[in-house]
């Protein structure tokens, strides 16, 4: 089995539908986690466009990178796109998947831009994960 980290900021989000997502598509593969170098709180966003998968993170709870022993990972993949990655020292296999970051304190932004913005980065990583699947 593969043990697999995913990497962003806050842990909050794209981390987040990630690990949902990994468990979800590489269970048979891989072992799933996530972690942020600011670590937060789940976002309800992606809790709710998870749910459309019938993925429940609603559980999960925002980690620090800090937590990971990078000697136990196999593969670690960093999802931040416009802003600084959290980086985990040693030698380990790492990918860098760029990913918008769909959270906004934008009072512009209705509830159905929201809900784009995390359907749109849910969905971009999702491909991501199905074509590292055919890789594993």
């Amino acid at each position: 089995m593969e043990r697999i980290l995913f990497l962003c900021v806050a842990n909050s989000a794209r981390s987040q539908m990630a690990e949902g997502l990994g468990r979800m598509l590489l269970a048979d593969l891989a072992i799933v986690a996530s972690a942020g170098s600011q670590p937060s709180k789940v976002n309800p966003y992606a809790i709710e466009v998870m749910r459309e998968l019938g993925t429940d993170i609603s559980l999960h709870h925002s980690k620090s990178v800090g937590d990971f022993d990078v000697q136990n990972l196999d593969l670690v993949i960093t999802l931040c796109a416009e802003e600084v990655c959290p980086v985990l020292p040693g030698n380990v296999r790492r990918l860098h998947w760029p990913t918008p970051d769909p959270a906004s304190n934008d009072p512009a932004l209705s509830r159905e831009d929201m809900l784009h913005r995390f359907r749109t980065a849910r969905d971009q990583i999702r491909k991501k994960i199905e074509a590292l699947r055919t890789e594993l």
